[in-house]
């Protein structure tokens, strides 16, 4: 006992005897084969081992729990992962932007650094330039709504035909490719707007997709048009314009 209180230390027969405090017949056997109690609880040579045995299956399982925190962690590694590829794919862009690397979509000429000035005016006066539009078009790459210009270009394009059956082929063409809720590049159109081309499809004429290529046209100036002004890519042209022209 002084050894105890001193060092304390607790032999293991004190442990289990502390652990059971019932009465414990001289002699008597218990169930199990004559076995008792106390050593039911010790084990045999186990010092302990069967008690540990018995509170080990009593505790929850962690294998569960470590299986769901790999799987949420696995999850998050993957959508971080994406992320930073995006924004690689973005800095990349804007870094190594000029007029020249941007694929041309139509047929343009290079604009001089006061006609790109001219785009922070009003959206309108960059979609009335065909280079303007080019640069706005990868700017919506990047923001992975590059289906918005290419739909209005083709309803534009729909526009100048006068040929009944080219009118019919090309506006079957545009259905399928932006206005089907099966296709990849399927654009943001209201239910209304949706109903009515549907009718005019029964005969379409040029102005078949005119209110849908309205409320794009709206949607891309009111969403898209102000982070373009802000880009990465729109201020790099500009500065690269400018110091052109001051070299010149």
């Amino acid at each position: 006992m002084c050894l105890r209180k001193r060092s304390g230390f607790r032999p293991p027969d004190l442990i289990h005897a502390e652990i059971y405090t019932g009465p414990i017949p001289a002699g008597e056997p218990t169930m199990g084969g004559g076995r008792s109690e106390t050593s039911a609880l010790s084990g045999t040579g186990g010092g302990g081992r069967g008690l540990t045995s018995t509170q080990n299956s009593q505790r929850p399982n962690a294998c569960c729990f470590c299986w769901c925190c790999c799987c949420s962690c696995s999850c998050l590694t993957i959508r971080n992962e994406e992320e930073r590829r995006k924004r690689r794919r973005r800095k990349r862009i804007s870094q190594d932007t000029k007029m020249e690397t941007i694929p041309n979509c139509e047929a343009c000429t290079k604009p001089s650094a006061d006609e790109m000035r001219l785009w922070s005016q009003s959206f309108d006066k960059l979609m009335r330039n065909p280079a303007g539009r080019n640069v706005f078009r990868e700017f919506l790459r990047t923001e992975y709504s590059e289906e918005n210009m290419l739909f209005w270009l083709a309803c534009e394009d729909l526009k100048q035909e006068i040929n009944k059956g080219a009118i019919e082929e090309k506006a079957r063409s545009i259905y399928e490719d932006y206005i089907s809720i099966l296709s990849p590049k399927e654009v943001s159109l209201d239910a209304r707007v949706r109903e009515v081309i549907n009718k005019k499809m029964q005969d379409p004429t040029p102005h078949t997709f005119e209110d849908a290529q309205l409320q794009i046209y709206t949607l891309m100036h009111r969403d898209s048009y102000p982070r373009f002004l802000s880009s990465s890519i729109y201020k790099a042209l500009v500065h690269g314009g400018s110091r052109t022209s001051s070299e010149s």
